[in-house]
This record gives C-alpha cells, structure tokens and sequence, in this order.
C-alpha cells in the first residue's frame, strides 16, 4: 500500500516515515501544501496523512481542492489545535479521519489500517482470476485451494495485476503504486519481482497466468483460450 505524507515539520514527517515502512508501506513525503496537493493528484495513493497547518496552501484548502478534483483517496489529517471547529471543519471539507497532535504512532498505524479497511469494503474484498484468489483484508493468496506465500512487494504486484485482469500493466505503474518516489528506475527490481511471482503462481500449474508484452510490461490473462508467454 502506497502512502503519502503531507507534514512541515521534518522531525514529525521522518518518525512517519520510518515506522510507516517499517511497517512495509511505500511511502512519499511532502512538505508543504502546495506540493502535496501535486503529488495527490499526480500519483494514486491508498491513503493521504495531511497536516491542517502547513506552507503555501493548508490542509484544508488541499482536502478542499482534492474532493473538488473528484480525487476518493482516503485522508487522515493531522493538527497540533484540539478543536472540535477545526475537526468539524477537516471532516466536512471531506477527511475520512483527524488525529491530534502529540499522537502515538501505535494509534495512527490502527487509523491508516481502519481507512484502508474502509478503503477495500468500497471495492471487492476478495478479487479472484481463473482461480486465483487473493484475499485483500487477511492478506492471503489461493490457487485451485493451495496456500501460495508471497513478499509484500509480490503481494502489492499481483493485486494490481488482479485489479487490471487482462490489461497491459506497465513497468512504470508499478513503480508508481507498489514501489515509493526512491524506486530506482534503471533497476531491474520490477522484473525481478515478477519472476519470483510468476515462480510461485505457475510452479506446479498447466496453465500460466502472467503473461509478458515485450517493451511494454505485463499482462494477468483470464481468458481460457489464451496461453501466457
């Protein structure tokens, strides 16, 4: 799951940041309004952690801007000022949360995962392909009933796939939604990862799922008449 911090205040911001991936989130870091508004509107995230007192633009101008621009991305703000005005403001402008500072990150972490919950209920809890499925709450892989373990890089990779059957999944889509902004764009992680995916789908299967379109990326075919190359 993809990530996007939105906070002025450095010290705040990395202390996010690092219990965020630790937690195995690709995250994006923003430090003023105005740029994280770009960055909101430029990339898909799952969830936004926007701060209310913030340069150039305020959180609430940018949750404003974002619900204007149609933008469903869930958005957790963030205030040092225990207002209940200021929260009614943030919710009725369009936040999904609000969390006042000084926080535990212990708490936040069970919001961010509470707003992906919410996230995953809007659409299919369970996606499924052929017969492949993979579950989105409890993180769990099947194929024909048989337990497949995959990384949390392979997990994000394969439920874009899933999302996506039938299409051309391209190298920089995945970049943008599993990995974060420090993805390195001359490596071969992507390929790689999709290896190791592939490895663990098709071993023992007749039939491939994954298929690849050669300078363009990948493709998850669900079609029975289709063979995988």
């Amino acid at each position: 799951m993809r990530v996007l911090i939105v906070e002025d205040e450095r010290k705040v911001a990395r202390f996010l940041e690092r219990g965020l991936k630790e937690e195995r989130f690709a995250v994006d870091v923003s430090h003023d309004g105005e740029d994280g508004l770009f960055r909101a509107l430029s990339t898909p995230y799952d969830v936004i952690i926007l701060d209310v007192l913030l340069p150039k633009k305020t959180g609430f101008e940018v949750i404003r801007e974002l619900r204007t621009m149609r933008c469903k991305t869930r958005v957790l703000m963030l205030t040092a000022r225990d207002s209940l005005d200021d929260r009614v403001q943030g919710l009725d402008l369009g936040a999904d949360d609000y969390l006042v500072k000084p926080f535990a990150f212990a708490e936040l972490l069970a919001r961010v995962r509470a707003l992906l919950r919410r996230s995953e209920q809007d659409d299919a809890i369970t996606l499924r392909v052929v017969d492949l499925v993979l579950d989105l709450r409890t993180r769990k892989v099947t194929r024909g009933g048989k337990p497949i373990a995959l990384t949390a890089r392979e997990f994000g990779v394969l439920a874009h796939f899933m999302r996506h059957p039938d299409q051309v999944v391209t190298r920089t889509e995945l970049a943008e939604h599993v990995w974060d902004e420090q993805f390195d764009s001359v490596s071969n992680v992507i390929d790689v990862t999709v290896y190791h995916l592939r490895e663990k789908l098709e071993r023992g299967f007749d039939r491939r799922l994954i298929r690849t379109v050669r300078g363009a990326g990948y493709e998850l075919r669900s079609r029975d008449d289709e063979t995988a190359g």
